[in-house]
């Protein structure tokens, strides 16, 4: 008896010894896949902020907007190279974001708008941004180019004058602005050249909607967050100050923003056009955005500029969607 109780005294101590081992393992094991998990998660969320994939998104909307409007019998629809243009899209602004980025770490860094942003924060090195920033590159014109060489070319202007052009002229001059609108309108016409292989006056014009909207469109960003720009000696109203002659400015390039949208009812845009009732629609969109623009000229406050800056994000998307729905009904 005195032999078995032993044993089971010696096995009920193995037992203890190793419990609590086993149970901390357990946790060990847990902390460490929580870890992972949460990893991933950062890095997921980092490559969403240094692509800007708000912003990457509503520039692919305009991109796929331009692709619908230049399909038709022969040049049919295809789910395929829809695919490609919103990678290849996305892809495209994402690199120029990310390259933004990098080149502007220190600036950021000043702002509160940005000094959270992975390189200013140091969650991600100016290196890794740069790789992130130069894969997107690559990946984004080879597939564009699968498509047709032209889109492929356009994608890399755009990144080009984005990065090499537009920002190192943000701390220089508010011309950076005329610079930006370049790239900016890209987009919108990369959809038709992606859908019909060619650049004619049908792309051309959707090119200039999209350029006389980044004015009213970015100068009202300017206005709201002028104080935050001001700390990093960014530029972007075209007389520098938030007066009546910025005011003036953005209410004039509204109104060719407004005639250069009815262009296509005119007749003389080529295979891009639309029907007066698509026109009439269009003429009140851009009365709805003149009237914000005009106020933001007689209150000359933040919020108005703010509101003027929503309405145009508004303005654009629905002008695409008109578009698109009078296309396929008429």
């Amino acid at each position: 008896m005195k032999k078995i109780y032993f044993y089971r005294l010696k096995f009920y101590n193995l037992i203890c010894t190793f419990a609590p081992l086993k149970k901390n393992t357990q946790n060990t094991t847990v902390l460490n896949a929580a870890k992972n998990t949460l990893s991933i998660k950062s890095i997921f969320l980092d490559f969403k902020e240094i692509t800007k994939a708000g912003l990457a998104i509503s520039v692919l909307f305009s991109s796929i907007a331009g692709y619908l409007l230049g399909v038709d019998s022969e040049h049919p629809f295809k789910w395929s190279v829809l695919a490609v243009l919103a990678v290849g899209g996305y892809c495209m602004v994402g690199a120029s974001n990310a390259f933004n980025q990098v080149i502007e770490k220190d600036i950021d860094s000043l702002m509160d708008r940005t000094k959270n942003r992975p390189v200013p924060s140091g969650r991600m090195s100016p290196k890794v941004a740069l790789l992130v920033a130069s894969l997107l590159t690559v990946i984004g014109i080879a597939l564009l180019y699968t498509i047709n060489a032209k889109s492929a070319m356009f994608a890399a202007i755009s990144i080009f004058l984005y990065t090499s052009v537009y920002t190192p002229l943000k701390t220089v001059t508010s011309l950076s602005v005329f610079v930006g609108a370049f790239p900016g309108a890209i987009p919108f016409m990369l959809g038709w050249v992606a859908a019909t292989g060619e650049f004619g006056i049908e792309a051309g014009t959707l090119f200039l909607i999209q350029f006389f909207w980044q004015f009213p469109h970015f100068w009202s960003i300017g206005w709201f967050l002028y104080e935050d720009y001001e700390k990093a000696g960014i530029f972007m109203l075209p007389t520098g100050k938030k007066d009546k002659g910025t005011a003036l400015q953005i209410i004039l390039y509204t109104i060719w923003l407004i005639i250069a949208s009815l262009l296509p009812v005119l007749g003389f845009t080529g295979q891009l056009f639309i029907s007066p009732i698509a026109a009439v629609l269009v003429f009140l969109l851009g009365i709805w955005m003149l009237f914000y623009a005009v106020r933001l000229y007689k209150l000359r406050t933040a919020k108005a500029a703010r509101t003027l800056m929503l309405v145009s994000v508004s303005y654009i998307s629905i002008l695409q969607i008109v578009f698109i729905v009078d296309k396929f009904l008429t």
